[in-house]
């Protein structure tokens, strides 16, 4: 625990003016990012006595060791460079959010030539029309069978589009008239772009003018006698009445706006938030967030919108925004909005009338929201801290281990031997420290030496990276941080409170073996055996029972359990690579497509280790040159093992024959 008084800025040397400021911890990782119109007078405020700081600010400047601040113009540019800032370093001691579920969006991927309906997920692409978010996929896909009828834009994937094109035959939504079928040349490119085109003004509000367009040709078709076609449009209006149902008119105004919700408590937020496009609710989403920084509720809207609209422009971006509670600087804030649109966008709370109550509704769905966070999770938090508890009692740690890394060797047969490593921070996973190792020192079965192995490269990265940041220098004195002032660890930086290992007695004993040869005597060692869950500790006889109802053992369990899951997966892509590897791939500059014109050649790889170096050159795009080196790679390769039929026992040949 840092004492905030020994890095705290000299008189003087703070500026008065806008910038964003960086606490980093001892090991120069970036923990806390924060922006201020003065920053003079707001880092005055985290050197008080800690008595009189917020709980988790007196945790964020005792954790901190260093402080560091830059300089901006205006407000505006403070908001984006935090924002920057925090997807970047993703401080500790930040807001998180994180969405409950990938929301699925209605998609027209407009940079095609033939664009296509369909249903996405995740980060958003250039050139593609997005409506939503949706709650669920099944609805997306019943509003564009509705629009179809109307709108018969191609919704089938590259590959049966080639197929069609191939065959010259559409698909059954050819048949059935719920796709235009470019694939075959019923309609060009311009025509069926504009059909795309006018789907996405539906799917965007103007439904209007293609209802009334509609009626038109229906009523001028019933006076010609034509009762038929008639008919069609009449089913046609009823699909886009349809379609339209399932979102409700909530705004009579046709407005354009995104409405923010919070429920709260002194531990998680609750967000939800409603988009309401054309003044009909298109798409809903929520996430829950842990209030890891003193924040209130005007501080949790501005990082709503800036997890929001932070990587959004144009349209994405509503011409209003309605919120609980504007943000301390509500200014600065509409300003970053509208630059993100290109034009001017409105950040208000509501006060009266249909935007009030629809509030009220996106309210009460965040409440619903934290309260089924809340059960579903209950007690989390203070079952981690038990864990984490129990784990320090049982092993006789001094604190609790925030961070804990776990490793687990895999093989088969003594192939393919890999290692993993699995981070877990305050009872967590953290997804982006895993790491992955192969085996380099010496090939077969030895999961002691190979765990050796892999604590001791872990570690020296580790010294590598510490030295390098300049955390000491020679003499005992601190080095200046050359290489480190982005802020982000490199890979092994970041120490653990402790190592777990897969493994009893023995490996227990190689990890600290490890340790104790680079030097390293503040980091604890434990392994977890499957046999009876027992822990054991280096150089103890026997091992440390922990009850089986115990939380700090379920944890731990956890830990191992998610490093030999990450070490399988490892071995088992190895091993399906080397399985598939082929005499080919020795050959320098041959790639792919000319792998496949050989085979297709020759039929087989058999038959072409039989080839000669002429006939090789027959293929297209093959010199001698290249037909000499593929020779080689064929004559130097081994012979592989022979394919078995599972079904009938039989020995396969390369050429695709059998043999008894």
């Amino acid at each position: 625990m840092a004492d905030p008084t020994s890095y705290r800025p000299a008189p003087g040397q703070i500026p008065d003016v806008p910038g964003v400021y960086k606490f980093r911890d001892e090991h120069r990782r970036v923990i806390y990012v924060g922006k201020a119109k003065s920053l003079k007078q707001r880092l005055a405020n985290y050197f008080q006595p800690l008595a009189s700081l917020h709980p988790r600010t007196a945790t964020m400047v005792t954790t901190a060791a260093s402080v560091e601040w830059t300089v901006v113009s205006t407000e505006v540019e403070a908001l984006q460079l935090e924002y920057s800032w925090i997807k970047e370093y993703d401080p500790r001691f930040n807001v998180k959010y994180r969405d409950d579920k990938s929301y699925p969006y209605l998609a027209v991927t407009l940079n095609e030539e033939f664009p296509r309906v369909q249903v996405m997920r995740g980060q958003k692409k250039k050139g593609v029309r997005y409506f939503g978010p949706y709650a669920h996929a099944w609805a997306i896909r019943e509003t564009v069978d509705l629009m179809l009828r109307v709108f018969p834009v191609r919704t089938c994937s590259a590959g049966v589009f080639r197929n069609a094109a191939s065959a010259g035959r559409p698909c059954l939504l050819g048949y059935i008239g719920k796709c235009s079928a470019p694939c075959v040349g019923r309609v060009d490119p311009e025509e069926h772009r504009e059909l795309a085109a006018e789907f996405c003004d539906f799917m965007a509000g103007r439904t209007g003018t293609y209802i009334r367009r509609l009626e038109k040709q229906m009523t001028a078709a019933a006076e010609e006698m034509e009762y038929e076609k008639a008919a069609r449009l009449r089913d046609d209006i009823e699909a886009l009445r349809r379609a339209m149902e399932k979102s409700a008119v909530v705004l009579a105004d046709a407005t354009d706006a995104d409405l923010i919700a919070l429920a709260e408590d002194e531990l998680e937020a609750a967000v939800q938030i409603f988009h309401v496009r054309g003044g009909r609710v298109r798409g809903q989403r929520g996430w829950v967030t842990d209030k890891v920084e003193a924040v209130d509720t005007a501080g949790l809207v501005e990082h709503a919108l800036q997890q929001l609209y932070g990587e959004e422009s144009g349209d994405a971006v509503p011409k209003e925004v309605l919120v609980p509670a504007l943000p301390e600087d509500a200014e600065s804030v509409t300003q970053w909005l509208s630059g993100r649109r290109g034009s001017q966008v409105s950040l208000r709370i509501p006060q009266r009338g249909d935007k009030k109550d629809l509030m009220a509704t996106v309210a009460r769905n965040a409440q619903q929201a934290l309260v089924l966070h809340k059960t579903k999770r209950a007690s989390d938090l203070t079952t981690r801290s038990r864990a984490l508890e129990e784990i320090a009692e049982a092993l006789d740690l001094q604190s609790a281990p925030l961070r804990i890394e776990c490793f687990d060797i895999s093989h088969l047969q003594g192939e393919d031997v890999v290692a993993s490593m699995v981070v877990f921070e305050d009872g967590l996973p953290r997804k982006s420290e895993y790491r992955r190792f192969q085996i380099k020192s010496f090939e077969g079965q030895d999961d002691v030496r190979s765990m050796h192995e892999v604590i001791g490269r872990r570690f020296r990265r580790y010294l590598a990276e510490k030295e390098k940041t300049g955390e000491w220098g020679e003499d005992g004195e601190v080095a200046v941080d050359e290489a480190g002032d982005e802020g982000r660890p490199k890979r092994f930086a970041y120490p653990p409170q402790l190592v777990v290992v897969d493994g009893g007695q023995p490996q227990v004993a190689a990890a600290r073996r490890a340790l104790d040869e680079l030097g390293i005597d503040d980091v604890a060692v434990c392994g977890l055996a499957k046999r009876l869950e027992e822990v054991w500790l280096p150089g103890e006889d026997d091992p440390v029972v922990l009850p089986r109802s115990s939380e700090g053992l379920y944890l731990l369990q956890r830990v191992r359990d998610t490093a030999h899951d990450f070490a399988i997966r490892y071995q088992r892509s190895k091993r399906t690579k080397r399985l598939r590897s082929s005499p080919l791939d020795a050959v320098p500059g041959l790639g792919d497509t000319r792998k496949q014109a050989l085979i297709k050649h020759f039929g087989s790889v058999k038959r072409l280790k039989q080839a000669t170096i002429e006939q090789i050159c027959e293929v297209p795009g093959f010199g001698r040159k290249t037909a000499e080196a593929v020779a080689v790679a064929l004559a130097r390769a081994a012979p592989a093992a022979p394919a078995v039929n599972t079904a009938t026992g039989e020995i396969m040949e390369d050429d695709g024959g059998t043999t008894a």
